[in-house]
């Protein structure tokens, strides 16, 4: 199917997916989890900044949509962790690439808006 066809009910469309990895916190979900399984409490350390309930959202979307698992352990207290699907983990090495980018490019983007906003 092209990007101009409508998708099925049983299918998504390109834009769909896109915008379901493009969203901010799922991008940053998906890079602490390209090492390996992480806990709930080490995700919301690492990302700083995000709330317990926008997290909570981010990784039962990304759970819905066949990006994550979530895996109960049997232990008092419970252990939750949460892990990159098979086809999630191709998303690592591009998730990291437009990191990078961002990081290596920031203060351009920062000095355009200044122009931008002054002209």
């Amino acid at each position: 199917m092209d990007s101009g066809e409508t998708p099925s009910a049983d299918t998504c469309s390109v834009r769909e997916v896109l915008d379901l990895v493009g969203d901010k916190w799922a991008i940053r979900v998906l890079v602490q989890l390209g090492p390996g399984p992480r806990r709930f409490s080490e995700l919301e350390r690492a990302l700083g900044g995000v709330s317990r309930r926008m997290l909570s959202l981010t990784l039962r979307g990304l759970e819905r949509n066949g990006l994550v698992t979530r895996k109960v352990y049997p232990e008092v207290p419970p252990r939750v962790e949460y892990t990159m699907t098979p086809h999630a983990a191709e998303l690592d090495e591009p998730l990291h690439a437009l990191s990078a980018w961002a990081a290596k490019h920031r203060s351009k983007v920062a000095e355009a808006r200044r122009a931008f906003d002054f002209a």
